[in-house]
């Protein structure tokens, strides 16, 4: 006589769901590279459909236009959300210093890393580019030099500092009568910075304020959330079009000069990093287990801002660093820690340009790099790319801006691995700070990572299990 089955347990009628469930985020992003790689390939050997007879414009193949079309929408929705993300985290985060215990020291120990991992990073590109010498073993042609339609100075960078608008729009109009807005995210930390400030100045009178902003805050980073799980399907198009659109051939007549870059920022990331890291007694394991996340989002999205809510999340519950701290460091980090883009990459560039323009730099001009890598890095706030820094550099060493146009071929390959270094700062220094002045949770960041990455909340985080 058979017997009946064993009731099914709720946990056991979970199981199979679980099974069920898609690849970690992590994983899906991973894919999206592969599949990026391959679909660039197959897009550059199907070559272009024409060119056109009048402008002389390439017309690319239809795998190529859909590639471009899936990347550039996303970092156009990422565009789309910077201006009320910055505003609204670094009004929160300079309220939240309130309940922080000696606040203004650890803003200004804050400050001080940013400044001397910034001088170590450029330290490391003057010497890669004397050594490498990339601007003499080159086979891009001066035919290519060209100076940049955005350039910066540094009386731009000061009078970009003055608000335009309340929500620093600016407005340019196009050749054909159309008008197109942007934004300048200066303009934006300058007036969040004034609104947080007058916050702590009012007292409980600004709470009202504060309430409505942080629930605005809520409300964008659950959008922002949403826009980062297209990030698999993003990369399938970022990379693709790059590997499209510039293959090996762009890439191989710069090859010493990318060479130089990626070598900085692995030293930076993979050598200095975890030397300070565990100089302050802490795990590198740990560090890179737990802020990998971030760096991965990163060097697909190649936007600091867009990964920061990633970052901060990281940062918080893998890394141990008191929300109350990490909600001021990185959401400052986001705009203006850039030792990616704001250190090695100017400073190997600018060495770049003066030896392929047959120009001496002397010790001074190398003394001026390193002031303008620590002092203008906010310049470079923004979505992606980092032409504004370079050509502040230049400007500021006497060197011909027309260099930009040597080096923009292959700005998208090199900025990916820029903006996975800076974000790997942004979770560096907290951390570094948080223990030296005794608020880290130790027993968080030496925590066993139980396959739970990050999480946006407890309602989603099985989307994301690593």
């Amino acid at each position: 006589m058979s017997s009946a089955p064993a009731p099914t347990t709720g946990k056991d009628a979970e199981a199979p769901r679980r099974r069920r469930r898609l690849p970690s985020f992590g994983t899906q992003v991973l894919l999206g590279l592969v599949l990026g790689v391959v679909l660039g390939l197959v897009a550059r050997e199907m070559g272009a459909d024409g060119v056109d007879a009048e402008t002389g414009v390439v017309d690319p193949n239809w795998l190529t236009e859909t590639l471009a079309t899936i990347g550039s929408t996303f970092v156009t929705l990422l565009r789309a959300i910077v201006p009320p993300l910055v505003f609204l985290a670094i009004v929160a985060s300079i309220a939240n210093l309130r309940e922080v215990t000696g606040a203004a020291r650890l803003a200004w120990k804050t400050l001080l890393w940013f400044a001397i991992t910034a001088l170590i990073a450029v330290a490391i590109g003057i010497v890669l580019g004397l050594v490498i010498q990339p601007g003499a073993n080159t086979d891009v042609t001066a035919d290519m030099a060209a100076e940049p339609s955005k350039t910066g100075s540094w009386i731009d960078f000061l009078t970009g500092l003055v608000p335009a608008n309340f929500l620093g729009i600016q407005a340019a109009a196009g050749g054909d009568g159309s008008i197109s807005l942007s934004f300048n995210v200066l303009q934006i930390l300058v007036m969040a910075i004034a609104f947080g400030i007058a916050t702590l100045k009012i007292g409980d009178a600004a709470e009202p304020f504060l309430v409505v902003v942080r629930s605005l805050l809520k409300v964008v980073q659950k959008v922002l959330w949403w826009i980062i799980l297209l990030a698999p399907i993003a990369t399938v198009g970022l990379l693709g079009n790059a590997v499209a659109t510039y293959g090996w051939d762009a890439l191989g007549s710069l090859g010493s000069y990318a060479v130089a870059i990626y070598i900085g920022l692995a030293i930076v990331l993979f050598v200095v990093y975890p030397v300070l890291l565990k100089s302050n007694g802490l795990s590198i394991k740990q560090w890179f287990s737990g802020a990998w996340p971030a760096i991965q989002l990163a060097f697909v999205s190649r936007s600091s801002i867009g990964t920061m809510p990633v970052t901060q999340s990281v940062t918080e519950k893998n890394l141990g660093v008191p929300r109350s701290y990490a909600s001021f460091a990185v959401p400052l980090g986001a705009t203006t820690k850039m030792d990616g883009c704001a250190s090695i990459y100017p400073a190997i560039s600018a060495i770049f340009v003066a030896q392929f323009f047959g120009l001496e730099l002397g010790f001074t001009d190398y003394l001026l790099i390193a002031f303008v890598a620590v002092i203008g890095s906010a310049a470079t706030a923004g979505v992606t790319g980092a032409t504004v820094m370079l050509t502040l550099t230049l400007s500021t060493l006497g060197l011909p801006l027309e260099g930009v146009g040597l080096l923009l071929a292959i700005d998208p390959i090199l900025d990916m691995g820029r903006t996975a270094v800076n974000v790997a700062g942004q979770t560096v220094v907290p951390a570094i700070v948080a223990k030296r002045e005794g608020i880290l949770d130790q027993d968080a960041y030496d925590a066993k990572r139980d396959g739970q990455a990050w999480r946006e909340d407890d309602e989603e985080s099985a989307t994301v299990a690593a």
